[in-house]
């Protein structure tokens, strides 16, 4: 089975996955906004711990409308602007089409799915430090895997070629029947991290450095797995540990909430940190220290309005 991929947001992730499935294939289309001149002219470029790789000859777009309708559409924009997939799903996809939502949080499919009732909808979770440093060019520091599960999406054969598809252009990827799972576990890293990152001035590094925050940071992750165990998603608290010796062994990163917050764009608070409290909340268990960091990262977005 061949697919045709659209990707939406070309950015750190969609710019990743989108450019090396392109090494594989032609039928990878993006569209582009406020680089499209750039690319156009000089071309997209992946700097890569992986190895570095030049596209010349990509299909972009500079308008949703001129695209091809795809089978598969991934969505690797901020959480923050996902209200101009109204506008721009209904020109991508077709009747079979299905959309992966390749983003950080909790509950954006659920959303997605109230929209577009009929639409083919799975998750992505993206294990990998990897940020956009200017106009066509992404610098991947380290990591790359990716984690895809349904939410109501019909079409199993679908989502095992993506993965396959994923595989074949060097990205380690793996299905899971439950999406709720590798949510609650990316929840796990980017809670912490992101929302210190912020609060903190701070990158991982420096926070891997130091004693009481080392002790801050794992009992945020305990919370965080609490909250998803009352949810109904066992993850064990051994966890926590594997993700602190994942980062101990990481490469000194800024998260991307840290470079939205340093580049003066709106944070990822909701899906990442209201929607996780409300549903712990809901499920009767209260992630006080989460709620903390959520609150003071609220009062620094609402001191730039």
């Amino acid at each position: 089975m061949s697919l045709s991929y659209a990707v939406i947001g070309t950015g750190a992730i969609g710019g990743f996955y989108g450019g090396k499935l392109a090494l594989k294939s032609d039928n990878i289309h993006f569209l582009l906004h406020s680089d499209y001149e750039f690319v156009k002219n000089n071309g997209f470029t992946v700097e890569s711990v992986d190895g570095n790789f030049h596209h010349t000859n990509l299909n972009i777009y500079q308008e949703a409308g001129a695209m091809p309708q795809c089978d598969v559409v991934l969505v690797g924009l901020k959480t923050t602007n996902n209200g101009i997939l109204d506008a721009i799903l209904p020109q991508v996809t077709h009747s079979k089409s299905t959309v992966i939502l390749i983003q950080n949080g909790l509950g954006m499919e659920e959303d997605l799915a109230r929209r577009f009732p009929q639409l083919s909808i799975a998750g992505g979770l993206a294990f990998i430090c990897s940020q956009k440093t200017k106009p066509g060019h992404i610098r991947h520091l380290d990591y790359g895997k990716l984690n895809i599960g349904p939410y109501n999406h019909p079409q199993p054969d679908i989502l095992n070629q993506v993965c396959q598809d994923f595989n074949d252009a060097g990205i380690e990827t793996h299905l899971f029947q439950d999406l709720l799972l590798p949510r609650w576990q990316k929840l796990v890293w980017n809670i912490p991290y992101n929302g210190l990152s912020v609060v903190l001035n701070t990158t991982t590094d420096s926070m891997m450095k130091d004693k009481s925050l080392r002790t801050l940071i794992y009992d945020i992750m305990l919370e965080v797995i609490n909250a998803a165990n009352h949810c109904g998603t066992e993850i064990d608290e051994s966890y926590a540990i594997q993700m602190m010796k994942l980062t101990d062994n990481m490469r000194p990163y800024a998260p991307s909430m840290k470079l939205d917050w340093d580049y003066h764009r709106t944070l990822e608070i909701e899906f990442i940190y209201s929607r996780p409290v409300q549903t712990a909340l809901t499920n009767g268990y209260h992630m006080k220290k989460v709620t903390m960091l959520e609150q003071q990262l609220q009062f620094l977005q609402r001191s730039r309005q």
